[in-house]
């Protein structure tokens, strides 16, 4: 059993000595701890430190990419290495290594594909009082939509079987972590949530400026991955929904002319028309963007398929 410790770092040359030294030597049930820095671009002497910290697998990517595509590049490096188990956990030490055993025991139980670390929720008194509010209710709001439970869905620490990992396929821009939930829920991964230690703040977060930004950036990630993965279900009822406002005009009208007024109600029938002739067209939009979504899980079931086959041979090759 090989894991690989995932630290996506954009200058993080001050805490990054922190975050490795917390990370277990051993663990009852991993064969081998390896530990990979995802450089994002780093300004600062980032590298030089996991250099000289012995990190054994260090991956600079081109530029400041983001985090959701530090954190999806070091997954397929992760793959590339073979690792059974990967953890992700930040550059700024915010979560504690010491919990990685507990964090990895669902899937080396075999109970989970992924498991996702609960920060404490209202009880965090490392965090202020607003964030610790918009985690609760934010989680609320992403456990009902995906009906994973998951208690803390925007917790960086989370722990991926080889399987997961090599499905997942991470397109956001912002962060990862919502959108590894709705994939999750769609691929019926079995997703855990367990608690785990925070450290104190020791920055501010760089994925956004203040509280409105991240509700947007945030809601609109939701929204986004929501449409991309379940497209049927959300133009359905967005077209189920203009069909009933555009009957509530037609009834007028109706309702109207069997009373002898239909004549001076006709703009009645014709709003009405237009809704429903949108909700019609809506649902259409639909079922053209479910069977697109079904093509590209086809084309990713195909390239996960190749994958396999490759590294099979890579196996053989090794033999």
């Amino acid at each position: 059993m090989k894991l690989i410790v995932q630290i996506p770092c954009f200058n993080e040359e001050k805490t990054l000595p922190s975050v490795i030294e917390t990370i277990p030597k051993k663990i009852e049930g991993v064969e081998s701890i390896e530990v990979l820095v995802i450089d994002d671009g780093s300004t600062d002497n980032t590298v030089g430190v996991a250099k000289d910290l012995g990190v054994t697998h260090i991956l600079r990517l081109e530029g400041n990419r983001g985090l959701a595509k530090a954190f999806q590049a070091g997954l397929e490096y992760a793959i590339d290495l073979r690792a059974d188990v990967i953890v992700n956990t930040d550059g700024d030490n915010q979560y504690a290594g010491a919990d990685i055993p507990k964090l990895i025991a669902p899937i080396l139980e075999g109970r989970a594909d992924i498991v996702v670390g609960c920060r404490g929720g209202l009880q965090n008194e490392h965090f202020p009082l607003w964030k610790r509010c918009l985690q609760v209710v934010g989680s609320s709001l992403i456990r009902r939509i995906t009906r994973l439970n998951v208690s803390d869905a925007v917790s960086g620490f989370r722990a991926l079987n080889r399987r997961s990992a090599g499905e997942l396929n991470i397109v956001s821009d912002f962060s990862y972590t919502i959108e590894m939930l709705v994939h999750a829920s769609v691929k019926k991964f079995r997703v855990a949530s367990v608690p785990i230690d925070t450290n104190p703040k020791t920055r501010d977060s760089r994925l956004f400026k203040s509280v409105p930004q991240f509700l947007f950036l945030s809601l609109s990630t939701l929204l986004r991955v929501y449409v991309m993965y379940r497209p049927l279900v959300v133009f359905q009822v967005l077209g189920i929904l203009l069909l009933l406002l555009g009957l509530i005009p037609i009834v007028r009208f109706v309702a109207y002319y069997y009373l002898g007024e239909g004549q001076g109600h006709i703009q009645s029938l014709v709003l009405g028309g237009a809704f429903a002739t949108v909700g019609v067209f809506t649902v259409l939009i639909g079922v053209v963007a479910d069977l697109i979504n079904f093509n590209r899980r086809l084309i990713e079931q195909v390239l996960l398929n190749q994958k396999k086959i490759e590294d099979r041979i890579r196996n053989l090759e090794e033999k």
